[in-house]
Order: structure tokens, then sequence, then C-alpha cells
């Protein structure tokens, strides 16, 4: 049953856009995606939770945090299939995970917490503050940006994953992303020719 939260199996790079809300993690992964000819896994938390509210004008609840985790690796295991090489995630389950904690007092259900820290990602690209904070239906916190990118960073650092930082306009963090992940590739491809 708790398949349904697990990765499939895949020698593709995956790339996460990793941050706090309104900080151009899904404009990233469109442009990753156009740029590298590949596809992009949606978040999935965003068409669950806008249908949450526009049908009965709610927010986000404890029991909410699963049926997303579910919807979103069932993207992510649909699209691994279809990407050439290189899958773009707008999000994943150690997102879900960091924000359970900083909306539910620390808490994050068990089943959450194993698959989000078990899924692999080769590298995370984390978003700065440094662009305008645009609220919506689903927004909520544009006054605790630093101390929720603080956070999402000493996440990624509690868990040793490999990250960088990406900061300034869509050109310089499009360019920035583009050399890590060049990097990424040519060693997968290296490793693969070795073999």
């Amino acid at each position: 049953m708790e398949k349904k939260f697990e990765q499939e199996p895949s020698d593709i790079v995956k790339v996460v856009l990793f941050g706090p809300e309104s900080t151009g993690k899904t404009t990233l992964s469109d442009q990753l995606a156009r740029y590298y000819n590949t596809v992009w896994v949606a978040e999935y938390a965003r068409e669950y939770l806008q249908d949450k509210w526009n049908n009965e004008r709610k927010t986000c609840e404890p029991k909410d945090l699963l049926p997303i985790a579910e919807g979103q690796m069932k993207l992510e295991n649909q699209l691994a299939k279809k990407a050439s090489g290189l899958l773009i995630c707008d999000t994943d389950l150690l997102e879900t995970k960091v924000y359970s904690e900083a909306y539910y007092l620390g808490y994050c259900d068990p089943v959450l917490e194993q698959h989000a820290l078990n899924n692999h990602y080769d590298l995370y690209l984390l978003t700065y503050i440094d662009v305008p904070w645009v609220g919506d239906d689903l927004r909520d916190k544009p006054n605790e940006r630093e101390r929720m990118f603080l956070y999402f960073k000493e996440t990624l650092e509690k868990y040793n994953r490999n990250f960088i930082i990406l900061k300034g306009n869509r050109k310089e963090r499009l360019e920035t992303a583009v050399e890590h992940i060049d990097k990424l590739l040519k060693k997968r491809l290296d490793d693969t020719n070795r073999k």
C-alpha cells in the first residue's frame, strides 16, 4: 500500500525545485523543461488545494497531506517514463514534509516522512526570496519568507541533500541551474560510458 509514495526505479537524472511559496519554482521548472526538451512534474498540491478551496472554501488540513503525497508521486512516476534523460520536479515529498512541520507544530505523518527521506533526487535547486511575492488563494505567508527559506535550507543540510541556492532574475537563475544540471548530465554520461 505504501508503494504509492515511492519512486519507481529509473536511471534518469532528477532535479527538484525547492523553497518557500512564490519564489519562482514553477516558472523555472517550465523554463528548464523547455531548455532540455523534457517534461516537468507540476506541484500536485496546487491543483488539489485549489479544488478544495473552490469547492469547500477550506485550506490545507493534515488529512490532505497523504493524498497530496500520493498524487505527487503518481505524477512523478508517470512523467519519469516520458522524460528524455532528465526530469524536472516542481516539488517533492521533502517539501511537503517541510510545510507539514511549519503549519502543524512540527508534525509530519510518519508515512510521509519515511518516503520524503527515502526518495532520491540528484540535485535540489533552492529558490531564494529575492523575487516579489505574489498572492493567490493558497499563498499565505508573505511576512515569513525569510524564516521559511531558512527552514528549507536547514532541511536540505540536515538530510545531506545535494543543493545549490538560486538567486537573481529569471535569466540568472536559469543560467546557474543549467550550469549545474549540465555537470550532472555529463557525469551520468561518463559513468554510463565507463560501464
